[in-house]
């Protein structure tokens, strides 16, 4: 039985789109043991996954480096086939360099990348010159291994999950998950209040974390067919409701990569970054919308800003009219 482990310990939408390489590896190995390797937060994404051996968890907030030495002992202990890290920092690449493992993969961006076996071009994309969807470069990695095809990346919320939502999930009804951790990401709450006013939907879920909570009540506001749910239910809790709905609103962040995962209906709104860079929606019933402002400023980065480096934000001046024909829109 050949033993894999997959790395990925950014953050919650990195891991989202690394079940790619897992449902990938599994499809080709069905005997095969593949563990992962996640930060601290994460893990719960991968609960109860059918083809996840054992989860790695890593703090990087308390004892980071003596806790990454008893992960590289743990890792080298295990005897792995192949590690194949989709992470791009040092910490990362020295635990791939050290665990032991026949083959060592990762990204060419990766500072340790001169010691590993397989070293994958890793390319982000821009509006002159596109290069494919972050989840075809994480399956790059391993297309020695399996082949060129590609494959989707997915989550395997519970039936208890299922259970939590199902009395949410009467009926036809819309989430918006409004919150970004960059401020330049986050589509103004107005953009939000207005959609909620002037749509024919007659149920809204505004979802996110229990940080999120005070951004989406402000959105809400007094509105009776608005119902707050952030930090109400987990992320897998989030992704099974939104596979039920008639469509999900979400900015460029993580919840916009459960959809993906859920092949849930999505409209993405990209603010100071495109789709272009690589990470855009996958889902069947998937669309992006933007300023349609000419905005030689955008993009203004890959990750976005606290605040936008221009002082206007003019990147966050969405339509509504492109947002509500996106609530009644009927796949064919």
């Amino acid at each position: 039985m050949k033993k894999y482990l997959v790395i990925q310990t950014a953050f919650i939408g990195d891991v989202i789109l690394a079940t790619a390489v897992i449902e990938k590896l599994h499809r080709f190995d069905k005997d095969a043991q593949i563990d992962v390797l996640v930060r601290k937060g994460n893990e719960s994404l991968l609960s109860d996954h059918p083809f996840i051996h054992t989860c790695f968890v890593w703090d990087k907030k308390e004892n980071k480096y003596s806790g990454l030495l008893k992960l590289v002992s743990s890792i080298r202990a295990a005897g792995y086939e192949a590690v194949i890290n989709l992470q791009r920092f040092a910490a990362s690449g020295f635990i791939t360099v050290f665990s032991g493992a026949k083959e060592k993969i990762g990204f060419d961006k990766n500072p340790m990348s001169f010691l590993f076996t397989k070293s994958i071009p890793h390319k982000i994309g821009s509006l002159v010159k596109h290069e494919g969807h972050e989840v075809e470069r994480c399956l790059k990695t391993i297309e020695h291994l399996t082949d060129g095809s590609y494959q989707a990346p997915k989550l395997y919320p519970s039936e208890k999950d299922f259970s939590v939502i199902a009395k949410y999930s009467q009926g036809d009804f819309v989430t918006i998950s409004p919150a970004s951790v960059w401020f330049t990401k986050q589509t103004p709450a107005k953009v939000w209040s207005d959609l909620i006013s002037s749509s024919p939907a007659e149920k809204f879920y505004l979802l996110g974390s229990p940080a999120d909570r005070q951004l989406c009540e402000n959105i809400a506001g007094t509105n009776k067919n608005v119902e707050v749910l952030a930090g109400s239910l987990s992320l897998l809790q989030s992704a099974a409701l939104m596979s039920k709905a008639k469509m999900n609103f979400t900015n460029d962040s993580a919840p916009m990569h459960l959809c993906s995962a859920m092949n849930a209906p999505v409209t993405a709104v990209f603010c100071s970054t495109i789709p272009e860079f690589g990470f855009g929606p996958l889902s069947e019933n998937a669309a992006v919308v933007q300023s349609r402002l000419n905005l030689p400023c955008k993009p203004c980065g890959i990750h976005g800003y606290n605040a936008c480096p221009k002082a206007h934000f003019d990147c966050g001046k969405i339509l509504n009219q492109d947002l509500t024909t996106r609530i009644t829109f009927k796949s064919v």
